[in-house]
């Protein structure tokens, strides 16, 4: 009992803590407290801190650094953020292929050779023989479908006006065609000579993929209608519709001009461009 008398004695006694001049020993500040405040104060203290730091450790980045444990939903935004940078890496080097073709394309650089057309595929019967036994009712019913194919539309005639022919186009100036579409001098479209600041029209719907100047072929505008169609327009004098704009059919996109190193006056030069081929422009619309 004496032992834990004394013990709880002194815990009961008061200490005081004086902060003191240096040099004069003047007191500043004092504060008195028994020992067992001490302990209570030093252990609550304690107790808080590392309550915070867990806190701090679990809730925050910290987590990742210390532990090297990292949120699945962490790992699954960056998995996507390098998904998506590489999508756009793609895109972007997809881009300025197709920029370099349409540079090629407004400057006439174009290879002479021409695209193999792709063989047909081999259909079943000329390779496989089926040795399939058909019921009653299969060969009725397939005597029915071919009875009703008969009276369908003619694959050749739909085929047909599925393709550029089937577009009302609009004819982009009226004047005299001083130059002809020639293919073997690499001439790729047609020239229209007309007085100039005559207006220049949108052939058919679309947007507007390139408007600027070429030293060749002065300002030029480009359009990308539907069906991998592309119409040009060269030696402008002014391009109305900027890059991105999308332009209806017979609308004005810029004026008649004398422009590019090639131009010999003012004349408009047109071209079209279907599946990365140019096509006679005088074949689909009258000037």
């Amino acid at each position: 009992m004496s032992k834990r008398k004394k013990l709880i004695d002194r815990l009961k006694e008061k200490y005081k803590l004086v902060i003191l001049n240096d040099d004069t020993f003047e007191e500043k500040a004092s504060f008195k407290a028994s020992l067992w405040y001490l302990i209570i104060g030093t252990s609550a203290f304690a107790i808080l801190l590392i309550i915070l730091t867990i806190t701090t450790i679990r809730y925050t980045p910290l987590k990742e650094y210390l532990t090297g444990i990292s949120d699945v939903d962490s790992k699954k935004s960056i998995i996507e953020a390098y998904s998506k940078i590489d999508s756009l890496e793609q895109l972007s080097k997809a881009n300025d292929v197709y920029l370099a073709n349409l540079k090629n394309i407004i400057n006439g650089n174009i290879s002479k050779t021409k695209l193999e057309k792709p063989k047909d595929i081999a259909k079943p019967s000329d390779s496989v023989k089926l040795n399939q036994k058909l019921s009653k009712e299969e060969k009725e019913l397939r005597k029915m479908i071919e009875s009703e194919g008969k009276f369908d539309l003619n694959a050749e005639q739909v085929e047909e006006k599925s393709g550029i022919a089937s577009y009302a186009f609009f004819s982009p100036l009226r004047g005299q065609i001083t130059s002809k579409f020639d293919s073997q001098k690499q001439h790729y479209g047609i020239d229209i000579a007309t007085r100039r600041n005559e207006n220049i029209k949108a052939t058919l719907d679309g947007t507007v993929v390139f408007s600027n100047f070429t030293p060749e072929t002065g300002y030029v505008i480009a359009i990308q209608h539907g069906n991998n169609l592309l119409s040009f327009y060269k030696h402008c004098s002014v391009l109305l519709k900027k890059v991105g704009s999308f332009v209806r059919a017979g609308e004005v996109i810029a004026v008649v001009g004398d422009t590019g190193e090639y131009s010999t006056g003012p004349h408009l030069h047109f071209e079209l461009w279907f599946n990365g081929t140019p096509v006679n422009p005088e074949n689909y619309m009258t000037f």
